[in-house]
């Protein structure tokens, strides 16, 4: 039966983040030829090309793309099960700033476990809209999950994308209303700005009916009968009903998913946090619309 060398996933994946063989290097601690030799034993093991080598770009092809999600994954679990099964090594603080929507997804799968793998660690979670946490000076986070207007995945920070989608109550018709009450956070949230840019173009009468910029906060808002939000789709509670993209409520677009590290010299700690965010946030599957 055939393995797949665990050190050879960690340097394809660190290559298809940061784009280049150098680069990755650099952060791995190998030599450029090393490093290309790991990826050329993975293409040999997965018997498919995985990487698009071409000119100033490297780009992954569809069965590099499928290994990178299932790479992020194992990579996870490799590192959790050696955190569990020998002593803590790792302590200190981690500040993380990250939108308190993604925040529920992340609570229950990644924070909990970490914490729970790495007890000496203490996480201080900060939430608020993303470019909030980015302006923030002196900033105080270590790592940042923050969304961008464009997905953006040549940059070394983008861990995904998604697509913003209307959601409302499946008990109540607010969304049949002709003025459609908004449910947003203040401004500059990217969701309202693309949510009311939506609105306009297709002609359709709007109005803010709450502001929040906790997702709690809007979720029950929304529970109430009170209007209408636009989410990330991943991140949409079960309790809420995604509205299907038509005339009245038009396609909204993607956003991008990066995790922004304060200090490339990070300590273990952090690196470890966001090897756990990656796996999760950025092959987690969407809800169905």
């Amino acid at each position: 039966m055939r393995n797949l060398p665990m050190d050879c996933l960690r340097t394809f994946v660190t290559v298809s983040e940061v784009k280049g063989f150098t680069q990755a290097g650099q952060i791995l601690g190998r030599t450029q030829p090393a490093i290309s030799l790991q990826i050329k034993k993975m293409e040999e093991l997965m018997g498919t090309q995985l990487m698009i080598r071409g000119g100033a770009r490297l780009d992954l092809t569809p069965s590099g793309e499928r290994l990178r999600e299932y790479a992020r994954q194992i990579l996870a679990l490799n590192d959790e099960a050696l955190a569990e099964l020998s002593a803590p090594t790792l302590s200190g603080r981690i500040r993380f700033g990250i939108p308190s929507e993604f925040a529920t997804i992340l609570l229950p799968k990644v924070l909990g476990r970490f914490s729970h793998s790495y007890p000496a660690v203490t996480l201080e979670i900060h939430c608020d809209l993303s470019v909030n946490l980015v302006a923030e000076q002196p900033n105080p986070y270590d790592l940042i999950l923050a969304l961008r207007d464009t997905p953006e995945p040549d940059a070394p920070s983008w861990i995904g994308t998604d697509e913003l989608v209307w959601a409302t109550s499946p008990q109540h018709d607010t969304h049949r209303q002709r003025t459609l009450p908004l449910i947003v956070a203040p401004t500059p949230c990217l969701y309202r700005a693309r949510a009311i840019k939506a609105l306009k173009d297709c002609g359709r009468s709007w109005r803010i009916s709450y502001t929040n910029t906790d997702i709690s906060g809007i979720q029950t808002a929304i529970e109430e009968g009170l209007g209408v939000t636009v989410l990330a789709q991943k991140t949409v509670p079960d309790s809420l009903r995604i509205l299907p993209a038509s005339s009245r409520f038009p396609r909204l677009g993607p956003v991008g998913i990066h995790l922004l590290h304060k200090d490339r010299k990070e300590t273990e700690s952090v690196a470890r946090l966001a090897d756990y965010v990656r796996a999760i946030v950025g092959s987690g599957s969407s809800r169905a619309t």
